[in-house]
């Protein structure tokens, strides 16, 4: 089967400088697909291109076979949903406002009869029904997260784009972003996300994508990407991997000598 998306040969330099140096990597639907790696690794970057946001300076980025720039804006958005790191609103539209937006795309097709059904389960999902109402701009860094998710959620997309969605989260809410759409991805839809918590990423993504230096160092399972010795040569401090005894997965915690005492192995 053809990937979802695929990208081909990306660069892109930003402000004269190279941030992403001959990026390959083929999104498949029915699987969860984590962006990690340190800070300037070019994670975000890469996700804009892979959302057509940004316009790379050779390769190829295809959606369904078809090269991404071709696509119009209404039928980009029946195709792909973003959900960024931060949003701003400039009027005090109500969070099932603003959920109500995602499925702007929707309007004039026999899909739109079912908008106040898709938001209000949108909303339950991401656990902000009984702030409905409330305006967004008084919301709480972590709600406001949750609300854009559910826009996402609402949009009903075959490829979900989330650029750090769990950072403003509580762990409650961690775990049911990430548990949300993985369960997302085994009913058919592609996602990719970027995390920097490693260990949730190895808890909820079936494939890690790991960068640095503008380049792809790593593509695999979280229990072949996420191993010690890669990551505290690509994070440069030493980190120890080691196994969550409920689930398996790879717990992924960072060298420590003493409490609050930084290591300079």
């Amino acid at each position: 089967m053809s990937p979802l998306l695929s990208a081909r040969e990306v660069c892109l330099s930003l402000g004269g400088n190279l941030i992403l140096d001959g990026v390959s990597l083929d999104i498949e639907a029915g699987q969860t697909t984590v962006l990690v790696g340190p800070n300037g690794a070019g994670k975000s970057t890469l996700f804009g291109v892979l959302a057509g946001d940004l316009q790379p300076d050779s390769g190829t980025v295809q959606l369904n076979g078809r090269p991404l720039a071709d696509y119009g804006h209404l039928e980009l958005a029946r195709q792909r949903a973003v959900q960024l790191q931060q949003s701003q609103l400039a009027f005090s539209f109500t969070v099932r406002d603003t959920v109500l937006m995602g499925r702007a795309p929707w309007q004039g097709t026999e899909k739109e009869a079912q908008d106040l059904a898709v938001v209000a389960t949108a909303l339950d999902t991401a656990d902000m029904s009984t702030l409905a109402q409330r305006p967004v701009p008084v919301l709480s860094g972590g709600e406001r997260a949750r609300s854009a998710f559910a826009r996402l959620i609402a949009q009903e997309t075959p490829l979900l784009l989330l650029d750090e969605p769990t950072a403003a989260l509580d762990i409650h809410h961690q775990e049911r972003l990430a548990g949300h759409a993985r369960r997302l991805s085994r009913e058919g839809a592609a996602v990719v996300m970027i995390v920097h918590d490693l260990s949730l990423a190895a808890a909820y993504a079936d494939r890690i994508v790991l960068l640095r230096g503008g380049r792809i160092c790593a593509d695999g399972t979280p229990r072949e990407v996420l191993t010690a010795p890669l990551l505290s040569e690509v994070y440069d401090h030493p980190i120890l991997v080691l196994t969550d005894p409920h689930t398996g997965s790879p717990l992924i915690v960072p060298s420590r000598t003493q409490p609050g005492e930084v290591s300079h192995d």
